[in-house]
């Protein structure tokens, strides 16, 4: 089971909430989940879910607040990527009264097109309630250990506003986009998921979400540091494989012209190809620093350069000569 559905059963368990806090999430859920129908001029309302804790939770809530008998039907549909299972909550004969006590239909029987009045201008515990209905009805959450998301998709942007506003007064930052023609109403930071998932009263899930997610950076931070650690090390050694060359190199040029302090280091190079340059000044007789050492070095190669080059210019001339 994927973590996004251990969220929404734990949210749908959740029973100790007053009566306008049930309202605020049942009147979500709908507007999220599906909506009204008009069907020969009779209102129907319908939600669908993926989650069948989340539809188990509006079927009951119907029953018990606003008094309605709702169907709970499963739907199943072939798509691209196989069979998908959905749970429709249906309400057709009493749907008119439905929308309207629930403040989907507004005074002059016209649909709200964000969220009920009295659910956007409710208090904290039916902001929360709101939340949670949305995410129920069309919320996903990204696995620990990927980029970190909670997306809510809405039916509109008058419905994402309305729940950035929400957002908003419960001290969170979300975002609406628009994403392949459907609004969506985002968060990105994992410190700001958390806390909207303990908010919303997912807080066993939240605690796991947050713990893997801790793990999972850990684990990439180490492996990160690990391939660092590979890609440096496959540096050096290659370094020191081209520069014990080019000390064997020098000295063939300069042969016994090679200054004593220079073939020390040169030597050291040679006999402890795989050292690091601070290893090489340890080793040498009396230490020395890793510049002191890479300084030597340098001017070792630097030395048989030249000579090669002076070499060359010489040969050159006798040639020309002859």
């Amino acid at each position: 089971m994927a973590l996004v559905d251990d969220v929404k059963n734990e949210l749908a368990a959740i029973e100790n909430e007053t009566a306008a806090a049930k309202k605020a999430q049942a009147a979500t859920m709908i507007r999220f989940g599906g909506g009204l129908h008009l069907i020969k001029r009779h209102i129907v309302v319908e939600a669908q879910f993926s989650n069948l804790a989340a539809a188990k939770w509006l079927q009951k809530t119907i029953q018990e607040v606003y008094g309605h008998e709702a169907d709970l039907i499963e739907v199943a549909r072939q798509t691209p990527t196989g069979d998908l299972t959905r749970f429709s909550v249906r309400v057709i004969r009493s749907g008119g009264a439905l929308a309207l006590q629930s403040g989907l239909l507004d005074r002059r029987k016209r649909p709200v097109r964000g969220l009920p009045a009295e659910v956007v201008s409710g208090n904290i515990a039916q902001i929360k309630s709101a939340w949670r209905g949305a995410f129920l009805a069309h919320g996903d959450l990204s696995d620990p250990g990927k980029s970190s998301y909670l997306e809510i998709v809405c039916p509109g942007s008058e419905a994402a506003l309305a729940l950035v506003g929400a957002a908003r007064r419960l001290g969170i930052t979300a975002k609406a986009r628009q994403v392949r023609s459907s609004e969506r109403v985002t968060l990105r930071d994992p410190d700001v998921i958390e806390r909207m998932l303990i908010l919303m009263g997912a807080i066993t899930t939240a605690r796991e979400w947050s713990g893997k997610r801790s793990d999972g950076e850990t684990r990439g931070k180490a492996n990160r540091l690990a391939n660092f650690d590979d890609a440096n090390m496959r540096r050096s050694a290659k370094a020191a494989v081209e520069a014990s060359e080019k000390v064997i190199n020098a000295f063939e040029i300069l042969g016994d012209e090679v200054p004593e302090n220079l073939r020390a280091a040169g030597q050291l190079r040679l006999d402890h190809r795989d050292a690091s340059l601070e290893e090489l000044g340890r080793l040498a007789d009396p230490p020395v620093t890793k510049d002191a050492i890479a300084g030597r070095i340098r001017r070792l190669f630097q030395l048989a350069k030249k000579v090669e080059s002076a070499r060359a210019k010489e040969a050159a001339k006798n040639s020309q000569a002859a």
